[in-house]
């Protein structure tokens, strides 16, 4: 049988000693998640041993490799991929926009958006209009990106109340993400958005209610027609994907952080829809 050619063997060999580091695991704390020894390990990051399909799958589960890298690991070890990549226009993926959709219209009137890996929207409800107004459209075309509207100072930028604390939230945030994928996109969309020019910090003006104490460090206070509106947020993924596309798919559902904006965003809603009130 022919062996595998030593820069097949080195490059899954490099990338899932790449991908350990990234962890800051040893190689003994690895091989004990992944059943398997530290010398055969060894071996394997050194090119000395070809790993199995099941061995690579292994180690990608215990890493917590995203599955678009997975199939990239088994195509350096010279395997086809094991996960499918769909366009969410595909009809397998028919059921998961009906939940997209019953998701977003069912959390109307509060704005809700789903995003990519890259934080790209793919797409949001009718009240994500509060936080897209007045957006130029060099932010929104070809595709709008949640970095990008939020801390561009054309953005939201502009309007948020407390800038300074969303930036630094947003900007750590993406640095983990970097940190822990490796993604060069990321890196990428890291380096632009911390580059954008630092508006002045915003005066601070307080509602009636602002003294009252908040459960969350960060909310998002942004200045609308309607007054200053005050939100936090969640995050959702769908469980167990077996689709490339499906598994970098998070939605992200807004909530009012007080009654004045439960009450502004309703009344929004109803002023565009009569029927929704």
């Amino acid at each position: 049988m022919a062996q595998p050619q030593p820069e097949t063997r080195s490059r899954v060999g490099v990338l899932l000693r790449e991908w350990r580091q990234r962890r800051r695991l040893s190689q003994l704390d690895l091989a004990l998640s992944a059943d398997t020894s530290a010398r055969h390990l060894s071996y394997v990051e050194t090119g000395r041993s070809r790993p199995s399909r099941t061995m690579v799958l292994r180690l990608c589960e215990a890493l917590e490799v995203p599955l678009r890298d997975r199939n990239t690991l088994l195509l350096a070890a010279d395997y086809a991929p094991a996960y499918r990549e769909s366009s969410l226009d595909d009809v397998s993926l028919t059921s998961v926009r009906t939940a997209l959709t019953t998701m977003l219209t069912a959390h109307e009137p509060y704005p809700a958006v789903v995003v990519d890996r890259l934080w790209n929207v793919v797409t949001g409800n009718a009240a994500m209009s509060v936080l897209m107004h007045g957006v130029p459209d060099h932010l929104l075309l070809p595709q709008p990106n949640v970095y990008r509207l939020v801390l561009h100072p054309e953005g939201l930028a502009g309007r948020l109340v407390n800038l300074g604390q969303v930036r630094e939230l947003f900007l750590e945030r993406l640095a983990r993400q970097v940190g822990a994928s490796g993604d060069a996109r990321l890196s990428a969309l890291y380096d632009e958005v911390s580059r954008y020019p630092r508006l002045p910090d915003p005066p601070d003006e307080p509602r009636v209610d602002a003294a009252q104490p908040s459960p969350f460090e960060v909310p998002i206070r942004v200045r609308t027609p309607a007054g200053e509106l005050s939100m936090f947020s969640t995050m959702a993924t769908f469980g167990a994907p077996a689709d490339v596309t499906l598994s970098e798919l998070a939605i992200e559902l807004f909530y009012p952080l007080d009654e004045f904006t439960a009450t502004a965003l309703r009344a929004m809603a109803a002023a565009v829809n009569p029927s929704s009130a």
